[in-house]
């Protein structure tokens, strides 16, 4: 059952009831026995408990087939049997494309005095 949220028009009082859905909402206020109105309210969180809510629990049939035969190769792979893809160092990046040479242009050979 679901707690719902009140404000009272003539007073401003706020209060919460624990009502069934089905209930009708209250009208009047407990304090002033004003004209009250239910606020929408933003709900109550709720948790998953126990075992069976865990993502991996749903996971397809092919997926866990993969996992375990990954599981078995990494294992030999830590015993020294076999190479470990993941393991292996990342591929080199590719070079880059050579930029065209300048234009060049004449400099001077005459050197500028130093000072002023």
């Amino acid at each position: 059952m679901p707690t719902y949220e009140y404000e009272c028009l003539k007073c401003g009082h706020k209060f919460e009831e624990f009502q069934s859905m089905t209930a009708k909402p209250l009208t009047k206020c407990p304090v002033c026995k004003g004209k009250v109105k239910r606020l929408i309210g933003a709900g109550a969180g709720f948790l998953f408990k126990g075992s069976g809510f865990y993502t991996t629990d749903y996971r397809s049939s092919n997926y866990k087939d993969t996992k375990k035969t990954e599981g078995t190769s990494k294992s030999e792979g830590a015993k020294g049997g076999g190479s470990d893809s993941a393991a292996s160092p990342a591929p080199a990046p590719a070079p880059a494309p050579k930029a065209a040479p300048e234009k060049s242009t004449p400099r001077s050979s005459a050197k500028k005095p130093k000072g002023g």
